[in-house]
C-alpha cells in the first residue's frame, strides 16, 4: 500500500465509499477506505482542508495539476481536487524532480509530503489553505493529461462549441465548478423547505401523452403500438392535479421538463427542472403563504452580501398595471417608482406637435412617458434616441427639464404650460428627463420596458445588490388570435376563470370574454420570470364552457382530457399551485446571464450536444422496429 495507513480498516463495495477524484475512481472501488475518517490511500486529506495546524503532519493528496511555477529552481504546483486547492512545494534534489518538470496541466497525480507554513510574506489570503504548503517526499502520476484543447486555469473566454465539446474540461474552470455546487444546494434547499412545509415528494411520469402546455412536444414513438407516440411531459400537470383529486393534499417534485424550443439565454434548449407543487383546498394566498417562504429561504441562504426582499413584503401587481407602468409582466423593481411609465396622451391633444397630436385623438393609439430622472442632458438624450432606433424604434422624443422650462423639440412644439404639466405629473424637476413612445400599444410597450431598465442602469438608479420580487396577479384568461380571428387561451387552460361559471355564461361577445380574468400568477424577480402557477379549474361544467368559448368542442375536450374529466367528476378538491424554474433561480444566484452557466450538461444554442454526439441519426433496424420511414426535407432550389 502506499501512503500513511491508519490501522482500521474495512472491505467495502464501490456504492458505499465517498467518491474520490474521476481520475482515481478505477483504483479505489478494489480498495480499502479508512472507516473513520472516510479517506482512501489516495489522500489523506481533500485539498481544501488542511490549515496551519496541520504543520508537521505527512499528508497525502490526490488531484489535477492545476497550475505549474517554476520559482529559480524550485518548483510549485497548485493541487486541485473538488474541495479546493493545496500548493506544492518540489526541491531540485528531489528524486522526480524531472517528472514533475514534464507534468502537463491537468494530469491527475497522488503525492505525498510535509505540511510546512508559508512565509508571512508569501501567505495567500484568498486560498483557505494560504498558509501552508507540501513539500514532497513521493510524486507519482496516476493519469497524464494529453494537449488541452480548453484551458482551466485562468478561465479565458472560449467558443460554445468547443467548451460544450469538451465539458468535462469546461466543468473543472473554478466558476463553473461553484455554480454546479451552487446547483445542488439550491435544490436540496428547496427540497428542504417544501418538506418543512408538509410537502410529500412524488414522481409523475416520463413517457405520457401530448398536453396543451404551449411549446412543441418531443415525441417518442412506441414500438408496442406502431404509428403512435408517447410525449415527455412539458410539465407534469395533469398527473399533478391528479394526485390532488387522489387525496394526496400536498404534493411537489423537482421534475425535469421538455418542451422543443429555441434556447434563449434565460431558457434552456430541449429540457429544464422545476420546483413543482400542488395543494388541495386553497386559495391565490394560500399559495403563496406557502411558497413565498421556500423561496425566500433559498436566496437568503445563497444571496451572499445582496439583499432579498422579505416575502411578506412582495407586492401584488396586476397583469394590466404591470404592462403598463413597466412595459411587461416581468418588471425588475430594482428600479424606483420615478422610472415608472405613465400615459401622457392627453397633454397632447390639440398640442403643436402633430404627430403626437394625430395619436393622442386615435382611442386605438397611446402615449406614454418613461421618466429619467438625472437624465437631462443633451448627451445622454441623443444616446438614448440611437439606442431606441438600434431596437426598432424610429427614435424617443424626449424633454430635457431646467428650472423654468423644458427644452428640446417636443416642449418646443407644445409650449411651456403642457411641458410645466408633463413635468408636474412625471414628478421630476431641474435636471431630469423625460421620453416619449407613441403608437398602437403593441408596437412599442416591450421596448418601452426595456427602455425604462436601460435608463435606469446608465443613470444609476438600478440597485445592483438586491433581489426585488413581485407577484403578477390577474392574467387575463383569454387573448384574441389575430391570425384567426378569434378567442384564445392567454395561458393555462385548466386554470379557474375569477366568477368561475356564471362570469363564463355572462360573457357573450368577444369584448366581454377578453376582459375575464383567470386564477394565475407569475412570480418574477429583477426582471426575471421564476415561476408561474394558478387556482385549477375542477369543475367539468366550467371546464366545458372555458374551452368552448375558445373554440373547442365538448367532443374535443372529451377526445383530449377525458382522463382528467372523468377523474373530476368523482370528486376533485379544489386545488391550485405553481411551478418555479430551477435553473432560473441558480441562474440569478450564480450572478451569471446564461442558463447555461449553471446546467452541468446543456445542449447547445442549436439544441444540439456536441458531447456525445446529439440528435443523431437511427440505424435501418431501429427505423423498421419502430415502424417508421423517413421523409427528410426536401432542399430547396437555388433560383440562378
Amino acid at each position: 500500500m502506499r501512503g500513511r495507513m491508519v490501522a482500521k480498516k474495512k472491505s467495502v463495495m464501490a456504492s458505499e465509499l465517498t467518491l474520490p477524484p474521476a481520475g482515481a475512481m478505477g483504483r479505489v472501488q478494489s480498495m480499502d477506505q479508512d472507516e473513520e475518517t472516510g479517506m482512501t490511500p489516495y489522500r489523506t486529506h481533500t485539498c481544501g482542508a488542511l490549515r496551519k495546524g496541520d504543520v508537521g503532519s505527512n499528508v497525502t493528496l490526490s488531484g489535477w495539476v492545476h497550475r505549474k511555477r517554476d520559482h529559480g529552481g524550485l518548483l510549485f504546483i497548485d493541487l486541485r481536487d473538488h474541495h479546493g486547492l493545496t500548493q506544492l512545494v518540489i526541491e531540485p534534489e528531489a528524486p522526480f524532480f524531472a517528472e514533475v518538470e514534464a507534468v502537463r496541466a491537468e494530469s491527475v497525480i497522488s503525492v505525498e509530503g510535509e505540511v510546512i507554513a508559508r512565509g508571512d510574506e508569501v501567505v495567500n489570503p484568498s486560498l483557505p489553505t494560504g498558509e501552508i504548503e507540501i513539500r514532497l517526499s513521493r510524486f507519482e502520476v496516476l493519469s497524464a493529461a494529453g494537449d488541452l484543447p480548453l484551458p482551466v486555469f485562468g478561465e479565458p473566454d472560449y467558443p460554445e462549441d468547443i467548451r460544450m465539446r469538451h465539458r468535462y474540461l469546461d466543468l473543472r474552470r473554478e466558476t463553473m465548478h461553484k455554480n454546479i455546487v451552487l446547483r445542488s444546494r439550491v435544490i436540496s434547499q428547496l427540497r428542504k423547505g417544501m418538506e418543512q412545509r408538509e410537502f410529500t415528494e412524488y414522481q409523475t411520469p416520463i413517457l405520457t401523452a401530448s398536453s396543451p402546455e404551449g411549446a412543441r412536444d418531443f415525441l417518442v414513438p412506441s414500438r408496442l403500438h406502431p404509428g403512435k407516440f408517447f410525449a415527455l411531459p412539458q410539465a407534469p400537470q395533469i398527473f399533478k392535479q391528479l394526485i390532488m383529486v387522489s387525496g394526496f393534499d400536498r404534493y411537489f417534485q423537482i421534475a425535469p421538463c421538455f418542451r422543443d424550443e429555441d434556447a434563449r439565454a434565460d431558457r434552456s434548449a430541449g429540457e429544464f427542472y422545476q420546483l413543482d407543487l400542488e395543494m388541495s383546498f386553497v386559495e391565490q394566498q394560500d399559495v403563496f403563504d406557502a411558497t413565498a417562504p421556500v423561496i425566500h429561504e433559498a436566496f437568503a441562504l445563497f444571496a451572499g452580501d445582496r439583499r432579498v426582499d422579505p416575502y411578506k413584503e412582495w407586492p401584488q401587481i396586476p397583469y394590466a398595471e404591470s404592462l403598463l407602468k413597466y412595459g411587461n409582466d416581468k418588471p425588475d423593481l430594482r428600479l424606483p417608482s420615478s422610472l415608472d411609465m405613465q400615459v401622457v396622451t392627453e397633454h397632447f391633444k390639440g398640442s403643436g406637435f402633430k404627430i403626437f397630436a394625430s395619436i393622442a385623438e386615435d382611442p386605438e393609439q397611446q402615449i406614454r412617458a418613461i421618466p429619467a430622472p438625472g437624465g437631462g442632458s443633451r448627451a445622454f438624450c441623443d444616446r438614448m434616441n440611437s439606442w431606441a432606433q438600434k431596437e426598432g424604434l424610429p427614435g424617443m422624443g424626449y424633454i430635457m427639464f431646467d428650472e423654468a422650462d423644458g427644452k428640446g423639440p417636443v416642449a418646443k412644439n407644445i409650449g411651456p404650460e403642457r411641458t410645466a404639466a408633463i413635468k408636474a405629473q412625471l414628478g421630476l424637476g431641474a435636471g431630469d428627463a423625460a421620453f416619449f413612445v407613441a403608437g398602437k400599444v403593441e408596437s412599442f410597450e416591450a421596448i418601452a420596458g426595456r427602455a425604462r431598465v436601460q435608463i435606469g442602469r446608465e443613470l444609476g438608479h438600478l440597485d445592483e445588490d438586491r433581489f426585488a420580487f413581485a407577484w403578477i396577479v390577474d392574467f387575463p384568461m383569454y387573448e384574441w388570435d389575430e391570425e384567426n380571428k378569434k378567442v384564445e387561451f392567454g395561458h393555462n387552460p385548466f386554470s379557474m376563470p375569477k366568477g368561475g361559471l356564471s362570469a363564463l355564461e355572462k360573457a357573450t361577445t368577444p369584448e366581454a370574454q377578453l376582459a375575464l380574468k383567470a386564477n394565475q400568477y407569475d412570480l418574477v424577480c429583477n426582471g426575471y420570470e421564476l415561476g408561474s402557477g394558478a387556482i385549477r379549474n375542477h369543475l367539468p361544467e366550467v371546464m366545458y364552457r372555458a374551452f368552448a368559448i375558445a373554440g373547442y368542442g365538448a367532443d374535443v375536450v372529451e377526445d383530449k382530457f377525458g382522463g382528467m374529466l372523468n377523474a373530476f367528476r368523482y370528486g376533485a378538491p379544489p386545488h391550485g399551485g405553481a411551478a418555479f424554474g430551477v435553473d432560473r433561480i441558480v441562474m440569478l444566484l450564480a450572478g451569471v446571464e446564461n442558463i447555461r452557466e449553471v446546467t452541468m450538461f446543456p445542449l447547445t444554442q442549436n439544441a444540439e450536444d456536441y458531447l456525445l454526439g446529439a440528435p443523431a441519426e437511427a440505424s435501418a433496424e431501429q427505423l423498421k422496429e419502430l415502424h417508421i420511414r423517413l421523409a427528410k426535407p426536401i432542399a430547396e432550389k437555388k433560383v440562378p
